[in-house]
């Protein structure tokens, strides 16, 4: 046995203990007394209010049982940005976790403290048999805080000071030294900040565009003029009906209720002739089908964000009812580009190869256990069950897993990016993951899983205003805009440079 800590604690000697006590010299004496300082005197203070709440809040964060339910119940109230929050929060858990629980406590070796020190009242039931240093309950607390605060900023104040208060709770009650719970908190926060390397922060600033012309008709101020269109079948991100509160707050607008998703483009063509404005309450696949209609019909068009993903009413600053009522009321008109792929337009990206086939498993499975684990269930069938596609790009042969097709150059690197600065630079923004080289699907899923997608060797990008796509294998799959479709062996992919006009808040 060989003394461990000031506190008198001591641990058996196994073959990592050289290992251990090295780990520790690292830590200067003035520390570690200064560490036990602390601990002692917060063995001795008596907090008369607060004081009989810890105990119970650090028993209710064990397993981080306290984080999973914030997290369910953010995913159930919080809509989709909420599940994206809660998310972020249970992977950060996950890998701080792992790394706290095996690792950093078997290379410390640290004992728990001297539990005399600490009134018996105090004390929890069940002493972790675990090391000490660093603190998991500190570390996936603060995880979990960091990273659901990373999405949802106005929850910052209350998750850290519940977190902080979890934290001070395994000192309170003798678990852990100051020092643990401090390195602890550290780590979760660090581990916390590295999930958006693979997963990226939503990015919420709109994307630019140049002002249309002076002759661009606008509708009045109370919604004279629009004419909005809405697809019952959307996937409904608002929670609450958008047309009932546009046309309480613009009661000039005039809407029109399409129930089968196969009437909706008749439905557009026909709202959009006399129009000042149309409007569309759905998803990207609707919003394509609007923009089809505006264009024919030369009149703005006004997204109202009612679908699952909403990209181009992201991208265009319009995130709820109150930003498309905004618009309207300030009348201000930008124009964009807009992407053709085969003659069937798209407003945010295409792709050709295998992607389509992930598209369609992913909808398939989102419905039982939600976008983002079907999306990765999704791929990694899709890679395991199908064979790259065999391609003539621009007359250059190519095996291919994915072709990717943005409309307007995206600033996330990976394969399905989702944001832009510009709704008009003209470009396509072309990304292929290649099959030719030798473990070209490992490479692929250790690139996604680290976030290194961009310096992986069978990922390529560039820019192009048209490209050539023709099929050696067959009819090609395509997908556009989140709908799936089977086309021909051949297709041109290219851009339509300002083609459409936005309302902009």
């Amino acid at each position: 046995m060989t003394p461990l800590a000031p506190g008198g604690a001591t641990e058996v000697t196994t073959r990592w203990g050289g290992v251990q006590r090295r780990v520790r010299r690292l830590v200067p004496a003035p520390i570690r007394r200064a560490d036990l300082a602390v601990f002692r005197a917060a063995a001795r203070s008596e907090l008369p209010v607060v004081g009989p709440l810890l105990p119970p809040l650090s028993r209710a964060a064990n397993h981080s049982r306290l984080w999973l339910a914030i997290a369910a119940g953010s995913a159930v109230v919080g809509g989709r940005f909420g599940r994206r929050a809660g998310l972020r929060g249970v992977l950060a858990i996950g890998a701080t976790s792992a790394l706290t629980n095996l690792p950093a406590k078997y290379l410390a070796g640290r004992q728990r403290p001297d539990l005399d020190l600490v009134p018996e009242v105090r004390r929890l039931a069940r002493v972790p048999a675990s090391t000490s240093f660093p603190s998991g309950h500190s570390a996936s607390a603060f995880a979990f805080a960091t990273a659901f605060a990373l999405e949802q900023r106005r929850a910052r104040l209350p998750l850290f000071a519940l977190a902080s208060a979890v934290a001070y709770s395994r000192v309170y009650t003798g678990v852990h030294y100051p020092g643990d719970v401090l390195a602890g908190a550290a780590l979760g926060a660090v581990v916390a900040r590295v999930t958006t390397r693979p997963w990226p922060l939503a990015d919420d600033t709109p994307a630019t565009g140049a002002p249309a012309g002076p002759a661009t008709v606008r509708a009045e101020v109370d919604g004279t003029g629009l004419v909005l269109v809405t697809n019952a079948d959307a996937g409904g991100a608002l929670g609450a009906d958008p047309v009932e509160r546009l046309q309480h707050a613009l009661p000039g607008t005039r809407c029109v209720a399409v129930d089968q998703g196969d009437e909706l483009p008749a439905a557009l063509r026909r709202a959009a002739t006399g129009a000042a404005v149309l409007g569309v309450a759905g998803g990207d696949g609707s919003v394509s089908a609007a923009a089809d209609a505006a264009t024919a019909t030369d009149v703005p068009l006004l997204v109202v964000p009612a679908g699952t993903l909403n990209h181009l009413a992201k991208d265009v600053g319009i995130a709820d009812v109150d930003d498309a009522i905004a618009a309207v009321r300030g009348g201000r008109v930008v124009v964009a580009d807009l992407g053709e792929l085969g003659g069937r337009t798209f407003v945010n990206a295409a792709s050709v190869g295998v992607y389509p086939h992930l598209v369609a498993d992913r909808e398939r499975w989102e419905d039982r256990v939600g976008k983002w684990p079907a999306a990765l269930a999704a791929l990694l069938r899709v890679l395991a069950t199908h064979d790259p596609y065999e391609l003539e790009i621009d007359g250059r042969r190519r095996r291919v897993w994915f072709l990717f097709f943005g409309n307007g150059r995206f600033t996330e690197d990976g394969l399905a990016p989702s944001r832009r600065r510009r709704l008009d630079d003209g470009t396509l923004d072309v990304r292929l993951v290649a099959a030719e080289r030798r473990l070209a699907r490992t490479r692929l899923l250790l690139a996604l899983l680290l976030g290194r997608v961009a310096h992986t060797p069978v990922y390529e990008r560039w820019s192009a205003q048209e490209v050539r796509v023709r099929s050696v294998d067959g009819p090609l799959r395509l997908a556009g805009d989140g709908e799936t479709w089977q086309g021909p062996t051949e297709v041109t992919v290219r851009t339509r440079p300002a083609a459409l006009r936005l309302l902009q808040p």
